[in-house]
């Protein structure tokens, strides 16, 4: 296997970046484009080694392009290669991303550990009606949930309960009767 120069690469790299960039710097995006699908990896790969969860490696690289275009004016080319003014690039946004994490943490151990607080699901309170409503019979939570919560017809609920319409009727209106009972008399109390 032959051995890559770095000579040869550079001269590789040269004319391609050094055209690309001339036109990059005209705000030709495509041309950005391609520099950034030549260096991208390379960046990559530097990054991953500067950062400290391989999840921000992601971001090191979007920031170190974003980086790149902003200054597109000010950057230099060695050799006629990006390459170079990209690694430093990245490696200065791996210090500002630890930088910024080390300053988060530091913020959050100042404001100390959260007050605890209560879980409203464990307080959860439906009303006098849901609670009586369960203690009453099944026959009768099935017609009232059937009716009066789901809001089908006497005979769509005959149906579901595979009763004659009457005995839902009969039922329903018992049922109606025993819970507004039990509901007045716990408000009375």
């Amino acid at each position: 296997m032959e051995p890559i120069l770095s000579c040869r690469t550079i001269q590789n790299v040269t004319s391609d970046d050094a055209t690309d960039w001339a036109l990059a710097r005209s705000g030709e995006g495509e041309a950005f484009g391609r520099i950034f699908d030549r260096h991208y990896d390379r960046v990559f790969r530097h990054g991953f080694r500067l950062v400290e969860r391989p999840a921000d490696v992601e971001d090191l690289v979007a920031l170190t392009f974003l980086e790149a275009w902003r200054r597109r004016e000010a950057l230099r080319l060695v050799d006629g290669s990006a390459l170079p003014w990209l690694l430093v690039t990245a490696t200065n946004v791996a210090n500002n991303l630890r930088r910024t994490a080390r300053r988060h943490r530091a913020l959050i151990a100042r404001l100390g550990p959260p007050e605890p607080m209560t879980d409203h699901a464990e307080h959860f309170d439906d009303g006098i009606a849901s609670a009586e409503l369960r203690k009453m019979s099944i026959p009768d939570q099935r017609v009232i949930a059937l009716c009066v919560i789901e809001g089908l017809s006497e005979r769509e609920a005959a149906e579901v309960l595979n009763v004659p319409a009457g005995t839902v009727k009969s039922r329903l209106s018992r049922a109606r009767r025993r819970l507004a009972d039990r509901v007045v008399a716990e408000l009375a109390l």
